[in-house]
């Protein structure tokens, strides 16, 4: 009984609470506040049309329907989607209203041939940030924000009030130097109105140990002009090293005088020893390299914790030169006769060396993964690019402070590189080596990482590949002439992410994307890069790191790269590679 009159009494209070609800409740209403246009001021020329924007304000309000009219039709109308087209001669005012809360934004538009704008001054200036907090070597760009948006004259001047703590280039980028304060302040053009923010430099944490590192410039060669600048900006960038407890030593070979140099930062100012002196010399060779190695990395006098080498010269393709069963090469030495160092001699020379920390490639082509899985054992890190350099090479000047980071020097040294010329890049307009607006691309590869990518590639690997016809179809990072094999210089270097993707078949490509993406820990390219072949070529879906596709007719290419330890590892035999 109990058990039926709760059911009844259930039954009575639910049919009173539905009788309760009101079905005509309305959603909350979000009200208009405000619309703006665009543009406050327009020309046009008679019969000439342009779209004005309208922007109610918020934007999640419930009614944005708005209204266009124009105050005097036989001048110029405006139609429903805000289309201002001109009929005569003459001035009109423009204007939208919104249906919810009649807000009013205006826009006056000239008419008539060769009318002009009138010019919208500058009303106020400000800055993104007022406050800015980095640490010795660090960047970050500013946002200058006029107003009204439309404004005539737009240009701003940068200015540092103390350009010894930090400096500021004309786009806004700020780059701290050493530890202080000052301001940067943006000054408009049109008006001479100001905004200003407060700069912090903290000085950059030491390392925790010691470092030394080796750059081994070998310039006997076309780069020889380079070599002395290069210097100069290492100068420069070891005057930022604040640590005590790190040796920078200078391998160079210009053609001159071969020598070895150790810069020092001592109390701000920068001093240069002679190490050794050398006479005439194969740069490139294994034996004259190892006797550089050893005087520097057997010298109790720069024994660290940890180590760096930053290999300098020409680089030039997957194979070995002269072309025989080997890995590509890196280095040239033009003073006696045409000496180039194979990675393998390269890595034979690794071997009585201690292991690196990184090895940065300030080289053409040398991020391929060919390449790096050679050097898997002798470094934790390889940086380079896939393609063509920038001229000049490295910024040094901001690399060597990267190489001495106490953290994840890899990825600093790597962004170091590709900052400075991405802040310059402007599609190749007015190229040259002292003005290298063409881009740059650079990668940092985690070496522990590769023989993982190995394994899952070859467990990926489909059964055939019609070679031909994936040449043609993956991005080629080598822009040299010639088509197939070894012709003119061409040898095709392959971006692997592509052309895994496209022969990846029954799944499987993001499994291999996620071993791929764990070994890839930088990667960066501007939109375009150039090459000395063919001038601008795009990036468009590049990935960072090159393989090797072998060519139908090139049977010698294909002997060497059968020779490499990725073809094996990763097992491109089941393709008949």
């Amino acid at each position: 009984m109990k058990t039926k009159l709760y059911f009844f009494l259930w039954v009575c209070l639910s049919t009173l609470l539905i009788a309760c609800v009101d079905d005509d409740i309305e959603p909350d209403v979000v009200p208009v506040t405000g619309v703006s246009l665009n543009k406050t001021a327009l020309a046009l020329d008679e019969g000439e049309s342009e779209s004005l924007i309208a922007t109610v304000i918020p934007d999640n309000a419930t009614n944005k329907k708005v209204t266009w009219k124009s105050s005097d039709t036989s001048v110029a109308t405006v139609n429903a989607s805000g289309k201002v087209t001109a009929q005569a001669t003459g001035t009109v005012v423009v204007v939208v209203i919104t249906e919810d809360g009649a807000e009013v934004a205006t826009c006056t538009v000239t008419c008539g041939d060769g009318a002009v704008e009138p010019e919208i001054p500058v009303t106020d200036v400000a800055l993104n940030k007022s406050t800015l907090s980095l640490i010795e070597g660090q960047s970050e760009s500013l946002q200058v924000i006029i107003t009204p948006d439309d404004a005539t004259n737009k240009k701003v001047a940068w200015v540092s009030n103390d350009e010894s703590v930090a400096m500021v280039d004309v786009n806004g980028k700020v780059t701290a130097l050493k530890a202080g304060s000052t301001t940067i302040v943006a000054v408009t053009e049109d008006g001479a109105m100001t905004a200003s923010c407060k700069v912090t430099v903290e000085p950059a944490a030491l390392l925790k140990g010691t470092r030394t590192i080796l750059a081994y410039i070998a310039a006997d060669n076309t780069l020889a002009s380079f070599a002395s600048l290069d210097l100069a900006e290492m100068k420069a960038g070891m005057a930022k090293v604040q640590d005590s407890n790190v040796h920078f030593l200078v391998y160079i070979d210009d053609g001159k005088s071969p020598r070895l140099l150790e810069l020092k930062n001592e109390k701000g100012a920068v001093v240069e020893t002679v190490v050794e002196t050398y006479g005439s010399r194969n740069s490139v060779g294994v034996s004259e390299t190892q006797e550089v190695f050893a005087k520097v990395f057997s010298n109790s006098k720069y024994q660290a914790d940890s180590y760096g080498l930053v290999y300098w010269s020409h680089g030039d393709g997957w194979l070995p030169y002269p072309l025989r069963a080997g890995t590509r090469w890196v280095g040239q030495d033009k003073g006696n006769g045409d000496n180039r160092m194979n990675i393998s001699e390269f890595v034979e020379i690794l071997k009585s060396a201690p292991h690196f920390d990184f090895i940065l490639f300030d080289a053409c082509f040398m991020q391929a993964v060919e390449v790096a899985y050679e050097l898997r054992d002798y470094t934790d890190y390889c940086i380079g690019s896939p393609t063509e350099i920038p001229g000049p090479g490295a910024s040094y000047d901001a690399v060597v402070p990267a190489m001495f980071s106490a953290e994840n020097a890899a990825v600093n040294i790597a962004k170091a590189y590709y900052e400075p010329y991405a802040a310059k890049y402007d599609e190749g307009k007015g190229l040259s080596n002292s003005n290298w607006t063409a881009g740059a691309s650079v990668c940092a590869l985690r070496t522990d990482k590769l023989v993982d990518l190995a394994r899952i590639t070859k467990q990926v690997l489909p059964g055939s590949v019609d070679n031909a016809q994936l040449r043609s179809l993956i991005f080629d990072y080598d822009k040299r002439r010639g088509s197939d094999g070894f012709q003119d210089g061409h040898v095709g270097y392959y971006d692997m992410a592509n052309m895994m993707k496209k022969i990846i078949v029954n799944g499987g490509y993001l499994t291999w994307r996620q071993a791929f993406d764990a070994a890839v820990v930088y990667w960066a390219t501007t939109s375009m890069n150039y090459s000395a072949y063919i001038g601008m070529f795009s990036m468009e879906g590049t990935n960072g790191v090159s393989c090797y596709i072998p060519s139908v007719s090139n049977t010698v290419t294909d002997k060497a790269y059968r020779s490499t330890e990725w073809y094996t590892s990763a097992g491109f035999a089941a393709l008949g590679w």
